[in-house]
């Protein structure tokens, strides 16, 4: 990844690869998750802590196997143990279901059919089709490395076999493994590092197995894309344009309006109403509700916010932290900072920026203003041109305008300051007093025409 930053800690659909992994394990209902961490180890398990998380630090990365023999002493004997891979986020519950409800006794490994198996294990059977073994690519025979059936590297099974599931030719092996703890943990002592890579790889345990005499049981996986994993930016990033189009036909099938599939990134939770609109190269971050009938136009940026029914958010328009009501009008080209808080039928126009504002019901700022720090009622207006003054460059103050205050374009309204229900500002005032409730409040120096003004000329050089 050429980065500081731990791989599986890079951002996929706004979350860490690793927390798509976890989401999935949890999904499962386990009774204890285990994560092996070696590179990064502090900020990896600093990013999946939880109660029912435990973290194993591999000091050593001397392959597969030797990571899972890290948490195994701590997994129950009489459990079933699933491998998986905390670079490979789009295992689907479904799919793993599937492979746990094939592992008794023995151990089950998920593979999967790709059309180009460079780089996976392959998994080798024998002509009645079982499961033989896992061959690494590297340790593989010419013949093998043809198989397009590969290990996909999860395995389940009792815990002394979780390590023998990864190879079979014809088929790669996804790394996926299932077997009980018990038999995981005889398997694992059995495997040893005599390959090209001089490491102990986790499939081998499965051909352990084997030999054994125990069937192994592969699960193939139907979505070849699930098994995809991330050792660059570029497969990062095919994973990306994946996961946001099953994201985009979700919401289609779920009855939202979107534009472009391609022309649009999730990256947190959505919730959407009925009716909803998104148009296209829309991004929506964190935790985002869009209630019923709400329509966002091209290009905006939406971070954790709830917007109610019926609002419509025009083009360019960026929203952070911010809660909109219902029947608002936003934008174009508005910014809605944190703390901004609007009630319905609010309409915010075109380059008006909002922080740490409320507005009451029926208000509006069309254009061109900036409201920061200020509490308005319901029904007042704020003309072009306005801002108000809120920080004196070390401290910030408030700015309060009642109900149905009207401020002229070009106003300045110097913090703390109150404007009272029904206060006037006559256009081009700076207003550094309060204006009581009803009055008209003009803040600008007195005109002068002078006659016989003479226009400044240039002097030659």
């Amino acid at each position: 990844m050429r980065s500081a930053i731990p791989k599986v800690l890079h951002k996929l659909a706004g979350k860490p690869l690793l927390e798509h992994v976890v989401a999935t394990a949890r999904n499962l209902s386990p009774t204890k998750i285990h994560v092996v961490v070696g590179h990064g180890s502090e900020q990896v398990s600093a990013a999946v802590s939880g109660d029912d998380v435990t973290c194993h630090k591999q000091q050593n990365q001397l392959g597969t196997g030797h990571a899972v023999a890290q948490a195994l002493p701590q997994c129950d004997p009489a459990s079933t143990v699933l491998i998986l891979f905390g670079d490979v986020p789009l295992m689907s519950a479904k799919t793993l279901r599937n492979l746990l409800a094939s592992t008794t006794d023995a151990p089950s490994v998920l593979a999967a059919h790709i059309p180009d198996p460079t780089g996976y294990g392959r998994v080798i059977r024998d002509a009645h089709q079982q499961f033989v073994e896992i061959v690494e690519e590297k340790d593989a025979s010419e013949e093998q490395r043809a198989v397009q059936e590969v290990n996909t590297g999860v395995i389940a099974a009792p815990a002394s076999l979780l390590t023998t599931l990864l190879s079979v030719v014809q088929e790669v092996n996804t790394g996926v493994i299932a077997a009980p703890a018990s038999l995981l943990t005889t398997l694992l002592s059995r495997v040893n590092n005599q390959n090209a890579q001089a490491e102990y790889y986790l499939p081998d345990v499965l051909g352990i197995a084997r030999e054994d005499g125990m069937t192994v049981n592969v699960v193939v996986s139907k979505d070849p894309a699930e098994i995809l994993g991330v050792n660059n930016r570029l497969q990062l990033e095919e994973l990306e344009r994946i996961l946001q189009q099953r994201l985009a036909e979700k919401l289609l099938l779920d009855g939202v309006a979107v534009s472009d599939r391609r022309r649009l990134d999730i990256r947190g939770e959505l919730t959407c109403g009925e009716g909803v609109s998104i148009d296209i190269n829309v991004l929506l971050e964190g935790d985002v509700t869009l209630g019923d009938n709400v329509t966002i136009g091209a290009n905006c940026v939406i971070r954790d916010a709830a917007i109610g029914a019926n609002t419509v958010i025009q083009p360019f328009s960026h929203i952070e932290r911010a809660v909109i009501g219902t029947d608002c009008f936003i934008g174009p080209y508005a910014r809605l900072r944190p703390g901004t808080d609007l009630g319905s039928a609010v309409r915010i126009g075109n380059f008006v920026e909002t922080k740490n504002s409320t507005l009451g019901a029926g208000s509006k700022a069309n254009h061109l203003a900036y409201i920061g720090d200020t509490t308005v009622g319901e029904g007042s207006n704020i003309g072009a041109g306005t801002i108000t003054c809120n920080y004196d460059g070390a401290n910030k103050f408030p700015t309060h305008l009642g109900d149905g205050v009207f401020i002229g374009s070009n106003s300045t309204l110097v913090a703390p300051v109150t404007i009272a229900d029904g206060g006037f500002v006559a256009a081009g005032s700076v207003i550094t007093k309060d204006v009581l409730a009803d009055d008209l409040a003009v803040g600008r120096a007195k005109q002068r025409n002078i006659s016989g003004w003479q226009k400044p000329t240039k002097e030659e050089q």
